[in-house]
C-alpha cells in the first residue's frame, strides 16, 4: 500500500516538525517546535489532531522536554491535559513513562518515540489490508471527519482501509461528510483524498441521512479516539448520528483504529470522558461569525456510537465483531 503523498509529522534530536492542520486546505505549512509547551499547545489547538498523531506527538514532547532538561514528571502531566478523549495520547505517554522510570537516558526515549512511529505505520498497513477485504468493488464509501495520514503517521486508520482497496484495484468511490464545526472532512480529508489521487465527493452533514435513503452509500468506516472493551467507540461528533443512519437503511458501519486505541479498563462507552472545546469552533467559520452575540453553545468534540451499530471494528489484529473484541484480541 502506497503512503500519503506528504508527512504529517517529523521528530530530529529536540525538534518535532507538524504538518499545521489548521491552516489547511489553504496553505500546506511546517511549524518547527523545540520546546514542550509548543507541543502541548499545537495537540490543544489541533495543529496535530487525529488519536494515533496526538500520541506519536505527546512520546516526542516527552522527548522534546528531555532534550529541554525539564522535569520529566511535569512535562508527562502537562501533555496529559491537551486533549481528554484520545486515549492513544496516554498510551503512548504510559509507555514513555516506563522508559524513563527504567532509567531512558534522552537517546533511548527519542529511539522509543520512534518505535511508537514506527508501529503505528504497521498497525495501519495491517488495518489496511483486514478492513479492504469488507469493502466491495465498486462501492461508494462513506467516511466522518478525517481518520487519515493525517490523523496518524503515514496511511491512517480508516483512510488506509480505503487506501488499501484502492491499490488492490476496487473501483471506489469515496463520499466524505464536512464535519462541522471543524469541517475535518471538508478541509482534511478532501485534501488528502484528492492528493492521492482516489475519487471523492464531500457533502454537507446533513446529506447522508438523503444519500442512504437512496442507496447511495454501500457502507461507512470511521475512525476512533478511544474503543471501550464492549466495543463502544468514540470519535468525532456526529459520528453517532452516521452510524445511526446507515443502520436504519440497512448499510455496514465500519470502525478501524490501532489497537493502542482500545481501553480495555473501560466496560462501556458510558465511562469515557468527553472532550467540550470552544464556543467559537461553532459560532465562527474562520474567523467570521455566524451566530448573534451571546447565543448560548454547546459544543462537545466527541460522541460514543454504541457498539450494537458497528458491524466490524478493525486493528491491526483482524477485523471482527464489537462483541468479540477483547476474547479476539
Amino acid at each position: 500500500m502506497t503512503q500519503a503523498a506528504f508527512r504529517t509529522l517529523a521528530y530530529e534530536p529536540g525538534r518535532l516538525t507538524l504538518l499545521d492542520q489548521t491552516r489547511l486546505p489553504r496553505e500546506e505549512t511546517y511549524v518547527d517546535l523545540t520546546h514542550l509547551e509548543e507541543v502541548a499547545r499545537a495537540i490543544e489547538t489541533m495543529v496535530v489532531r487525529g488519536a494515533p498523531a496526538i500520541g506519536i506527538a505527546a512520546a516526542y514532547g516527552i522527548a522534546v522536554a528531555a532534550r529541554e532538561g525539564l522535569d520529566l514528571a511535569e512535562a508527562d502531566r502537562r501533555l496529559r491535559r491537551t486533549r481528554p478523549t484520545a486515549v492513544n495520547l496516554f498510551w503512548a505517554l504510559d509507555r514513555m513513562q516506563r522508559r524513563w522510570h527504567a532509567g531512558a537516558d534522552t537517546a533511548a526515549l527519542e529511539a522509543e518515540g520512534h518505535a511508537i512511529y514506527a508501529e503505528e505505520v504497521e498497525a495501519s498497513r495491517k488495518m489496511g489490508e483486514h478492513g479492504a477485504a469488507l469493502i466491495p468493488d465498486g462501492a461508494t464509501v462513506l467516511t466522518h471527519c478525517n481518520a487519515g495520514a493525517l490523523a496518524t503517521a503515514e496511511l491512517g486508520t480508516a483512510l488506509a482501509v480505503i487506501r488499501a482497496a484502492h491499490a488492490q484495484g476496487k473501483h471506489i468511490k469515496v463520499v466524505a461528510d464536512e464535519t462541522r464545526p471543524v469541517l475535518q472532512g471538508a478541509r482534511l480529508t478532501a485534501w488528502e483524498l484528492m492528493r492521492d489521487g482516489i475519487d471523492v465527493t464531500l457533502i454537507a452533514d446533513g446529506a447522508v441521512a438523503h444519500l442512504a435513503s437512496r442507496g447511495e452509500i454501500t457502507c461507512a468506516v470511521t475512525g476512533a479516539d478511544r474503543i471501550a472493551a464492549n466495543g463502544d467507540a468514540a470519535n468525532k461528533i456526529g459520528t453517532h448520528g452516521v452510524a445511526c443512519i446507515l443502520n436504519a437503511y440497512g448499510r455496514p458501519f465500519y470502525v478501524a483504529a490501532p489497537w493502542s486505541t482500545v481501553d480495555e479498563r473501560l466496560a462501556s462507552g458510558a465511562d469515557i470522558e468527553i472532550e467540550e472545546r470552544s464556543a467559537d469552533e461553532v459560532t465562527t467559520v474562520f474567523g467570521v461569525r455566524v451566530a448573534p452575540e451571546g447565543v448560548k453553545v454547546r459544543n462537545p468534540a466527541f460522541d460514543v456510537t454504541p457498539a450494537k451499530w458497528i458491524h466490524r471494528i478493525i486493528t491491526e489484529r483482524g477485523a471482527v465483531p464489537p462483541g468479540e473484541l477483547i476474547s479476539g484480541g
